[in-house]
């Protein structure tokens, strides 16, 4: 089966009954999405961070890595949960990987999770731009910061 085939053959978990497994509360959505609050940072949990990856020819990046992570955790019993932000730009700009992962490790949705995801992408983007300013005039200003720069 090809990664269309295998996300519509799912039935789809409602988040509340995933929220509820990993004993977590929510900020609802709709019926399949949340965010998580800030206030409900457990300090009992680790944080993996997959942050760069060099993408498979099929396309398989930082998404199918992290959701595969997160299968494997629970096949050890442990409790995890994957936090995406904007997946993937590559589908916009016509390159490989469709921002859901792929096989068996897939986000679903995957037209809600490639059409506008959370909603904050401009909220991201703005950020980055105004840390990207930051860097660039301390770096011109004799670098006050003391930011290491990297070529």
């Amino acid at each position: 089966m090809n990664d269309y085939e295998i996300a519509n053959s799912v039935k789809m978990m409602e988040i509340e009954e995933i929220a509820e497994k990993v004993e977590l509360k929510i900020e609802k959505l709709g019926r399949y999405k949340a965010k998580i609050p800030l206030h409900e940072r457990k300090k009992r949990g680790k944080l993996i961070l997959v942050t760069a990856s060099t993408p498979t020819p099929k396309g398989e990046g930082k998404t199918t890595v992290a959701i595969g992570l997160s299968q494997a955790l629970w096949k050890l019993n442990k409790k995890s949960i994957v936090t995406l932000r904007e997946p993937s730009l590559g589908p916009v700009f016509g390159i490989k990987g469709g921002a859901c992962g792929g096989g068996y490790s897939q986000v679903i949705p995957m037209d809600d999770i490639n059409l506008h995801f959370t909603g904050d992408i401009h909220a991201v983007t703005s950020a980055h731009n105004l840390l990207s300013a930051l860097i660039s005039n301390h770096l011109y200003r004799k670098n006050d910061l003391r930011i290491e720069k990297i070529v």
